[in-house]
């Protein structure tokens, strides 16, 4: 056995792929590595999973890892010397109806913009790659030549030599049955042995990595569901190169196994594990068969390929697996405890996962921030709901059970609902509204007349009239959005604003009253957070951000803050309902309301100021995110109900109505404000987005990513943010759609949507070119999108679609 050392600078805890693989990825880098598994390398969930390796996500990043996954284990076993079992045979997934092949079109068209080359077959031409499915039902099929499958328990030992081979030092049967922290930071780990010093630690404990974390304060939400799975003797007509197979429809997939098949779904009902905890000696241990669950899945799988019905058994797999609330996995650096990372949840497609995964968390442990934009699987994308472990086991279940539904445009979940409400909750639900929910609060999207129904489309939804009338009320007359849900903060201290200077990209030190939109920005100058503040007093500014970026931009601002700083970030968000009040007529509501000036000389556009409102003072921030004339309402939340009755009824004269986000969603899109998470990140630049205006370079004032932007600003820009728009007016743009200039791919569509003052489809997305891209490059080209794998002709345009003094793109 190896002998434990005193200290290393980089502990992983758990021994699984994922672990394996930081351990290898920080190894290959020269970092001091020790990793300590409890029971045996892959002995919690990696040694019975399945090990389809599939690659395209909705997301660009994501895909961009999975297919480091399909490059590394590609090369590993020559590296090693250890056979991993990979093979790259395709995958194919089948559409069996016509919305499933809307999406599965749509899914190619993301792989293009990607560069992914993904084939659309027909089900002849799908039958042909794959002979022994049934294909009566088969509308057609995409066909991705670059997947694979591996054995799982091998690729992860290929990581574990590799690992080895480059330094790290690799224990098993050694348990973490404690932990030491220092000044908020983890310094170590405790184990039979001893204690361990170490500058950062990994989490990657699989099924137990919640329960380890908890021990420090930090939330991981995971839940542990049952996942079962049949391995077939040899079945004539299975051969070595069959591709795997994703049959959603009927909630299947395969692959092929020494001359058999793997068969398992994702079934509606799935079986959560029983127990607060899994038994930490639950190492290489399945579950007992449960045939009676598996025989709905078992005859789906049977109308595909009907020679499993005379093909032997020769095992069943029931495993247990970590999933979590939204499907996506997690990684990052806690936002509890600094320097404590994790890497868990990983749905069942851990094996795809894995290497890249490994690759982005290593670095992020390394250099102290990740490779790249990596929200969808970011751990601070939670929030105040996801600590409570029947919550996420509720949300969690749905999720599972949703893994092979068509993914609807805008899709709700529904379980777990309602939990966070505002004030005004009821008296909306009266009126119609129809609620999304976020970080678990709930959010009017939309106010439903008799006969409107919340229907999914990939073209024109139920609530597409509904939006259409609350986006040209906003226009043409007013509208009061219910915007509780913004997160909130106060910055206080005698060194608010050199601290906020430090961290905000525009110019913050200004008057009392002053309103600042600002990004925040990373060391390579790419946008962190997008938000709004508030001066309030010398020693305190209001922040207002959205809704899920919560605990993501107040991990940004605390862990910002300069060392020696006396300003302290305070969460109150609980503390105040917001009401936002926009539209032509928005001022002659609220001067009815108010005996204060509101007039644009005494309240101008970007300053704020408390007002009396009908009985209260209220915080009034004139700004827009809807492109009118308009004020933000940050009221006390006992007095919320009063001011929204008081508005309405002011109101009822001047064409007021109630809307919700996805006409908030639909007006931006039309002035072309820019979302957080869709058209910026920490990919980009404030420069590449067309947001230099909103940076103090003029000065010089040191802030957070300055020294990167003045590179930038002497370099070419390697992509720039614009918009499209298309003429037809039935054609629908949902996000990722592939940017043609010229008859060439030069990006994707971030965001799309439907313009309801202009009449047609809108959308924002990066034109990229390797040699540089201006304002010339962009406007000289002609453009098309491909949707659903037809390509439409777009114009582009730099400035906005709309303007509300009556300026319009024409196309």
């Amino acid at each position: 056995m190896t002998d434990l050392p005193a200290a290393a600078r980089v502990i992983i805890v758990g021994g699984g792929i994922v672990g394996c693989s930081v351990a290898y990825h920080l190894a290959k880098r020269g970092v001091e590595v020790l990793l300590l598994e409890r029971h045996q390398f892959t002995s919690g969930s990696t040694w019975h999973a399945a090990g389809l390796v599939g690659q395209l996500r909705a997301n660009a990043n994501i895909t961009r890892l999975l297919g480091y996954s399909v490059e590394l284990y590609g090369k590993l076993e020559a590296e090693t010397g250890y056979a991993t079992g990979w093979k790259r045979n395709g995958g194919l997934r089948l559409a069996c109806n016509q919305d499933r092949w809307i999406e599965v079109k749509r899914q190619a068209t993301t792989a293009r913009s990607f560069g992914l080359d993904m084939h659309l077959l027909s089900p002849a031409e799908a039958q042909a790659l794959w002979p022994l499915m049934d294909i009566g039902d088969v509308v057609g099929a995409a066909f991705l030549p670059s997947d694979g499958q591996a054995g799982p328990g091998d690729i992860a030992q290929a990581l574990v030599k590799g690992a080895r081979m480059a330094g790290a030092v690799l224990i098993e049967h050694m348990p973490v049955t404690g932990f030491r922290v220092e000044n908020g930071a983890i310094s170590g780990v405790v184990t039979p042995a001893g204690i361990v010093t170490c500058e950062k630690l990994v989490l990657c404990g699989g099924l137990w990595t919640a329960a380890l974390a908890a021990q420090l304060g930090v939330a991981v939400p995971l839940s542990a569901v049952h996942h079962q799975y049949i391995v077939t003797e040899t079945i004539p007509g299975v051969t070595s190169n069959l591709p795997t197979l994703r049959d959603p429809d009927r909630l299947t997939y395969y692959k092929e196994e020494v001359g058999g098949l793997v068969m398992g779904g994702y079934e509606p009902n799935p079986i959560p594990w029983a127990h607060p905890i899994v038994p930490e000696d639950f190492a290489f241990r399945l579950l007992e068969d449960d045939w009676d669950h598996f025989e709905p899945i078992m005859q789906l799988s049977l109308g595909r390929v009907p020679a499993l019905a005379k093909a032997g058994i020769k095992q069943m797999i029931n495993g247990l697996e970590s999933f979590t609330p939204d499907g996506n996995w997690i990684i990052g650096e806690a936002p509890e405890l600094r320097n404590l990372f994790v890497g868990a949840g990983f749905n069942a497609f851990g094996i795809a996962s894995a290497g890249g995964a490994g690759m982005a968390l290593a670095e992020w442990v390394a250099d102290g921030e990740p490779p790249f934009d990596l929200w969808p699987v970011d751990i601070r994308r939670f929030g105040r709901n996801h600590r409570d472990p029947s919550w996420v086991r509720t949300r969690t279940l749905e999720a599972y059970a949703k893994h092979y539904a068509i993914a609807w445009p805008n899709e709700e979940y529904r379980s777990g609902r309602p939990l966070r409400r505002s004030p005004l909750y009821d008296r909306l639900a009266a009126k119609g509204a129809v609620f999304g929910e976020k970080l678990g609060f709930e959010r009017p999207n939309w106010f439903a007349r008799a006969g409107e129904t919340e229907r999914y489309s990939f073209t024109r939804p139920g609530w597409f009239d509904a939006v259409g009338r609350e986006h040209r009320a906003c226009r043409e007359s007013a509208a009061l959005f219910d915007q509780t849900s913004f997160a909130k903060f106060l910055l206080v201290g005698r060194d608010a604003e050199k601290a906020l200077s430090w961290i905000a990209a525009n110019d913050v030190a200004r008057p009392a009253g002053s309103v600042i939109y600002t990004q925040m920005l990373n060391r390579q100058g790419g946008i962190e957070c997008d938000l709004t503040a508030v001066r309030l007093a010398e020693d305190r500014y209001y922040l207002v951000t959205g809704t899920g970026f919560a605990t993501h931009d107040a991990d940004w601002i605390h862990r910002s803050i300069p060392a020696g700083c006396d300003a302290t970030l305070v969460d109150v968000t609980s503390g105040h309902a917001v009401l936002a009040l926009m539209g032509p007529n928005a001022r002659v509501i609220l001067q009815a309301l108010s005996p204060d000036d509101l007039g644009n000389a005494g309240f101008p556009f970007a300053t704020a100021r408390e007002i009396r409102l009908a009985g209260a003072l209220v915080l009034a921030i004139r700004l827009t995110y809807v492109g009118e004339l308009g004020w933000e309402l940050h009221i006390p939340v006992e007095f919320a109900v009063s001011v929204y009755e008081a508005l309405c009824a002011a109101g009822a004269a001047h064409g007021l109505v109630d809307a919700g986000y996805r006409a908030i969603e639909s007006l931006r899109l039309e002035k072309g404000y820019r979302a957080w998470g869709a058209d910026i990140g920490p990919d980009h630049t404030p420069f590449m987005a067309g947001l230099g205006w909103a940076v103090k370079l003029k000065g010089l004032a040191s802030f957070q990513g300055r020294d990167a932007l003045e590179r930038a600003a002497a370099a070419p820009l390697p992509r720039l943010l614009a918009g499209f728009a298309v003429a037809d007016p039935a054609a629908t743009l949902l996000g990722r759609e592939t940017i043609y200039r010229d008859g060439q791919p030069v990006g994707w569509l971030g965001s799309g949507g439907f313009g309801y003052t202009l009449g047609h489809a809108i959308g924002w997305g990066y034109v990229r070119n390797a040699e540089g891209v201006d304002r010339d490059f962009v406007l000289s080209g002609q453009y098309e999108l491909e949707i659903a794998g037809d390509r439409i002709p777009a114009q582009v345009s730099l400035a906005p679609f709309y303007d509300p003094k009556g300026e319009r793109v024409k196309i």
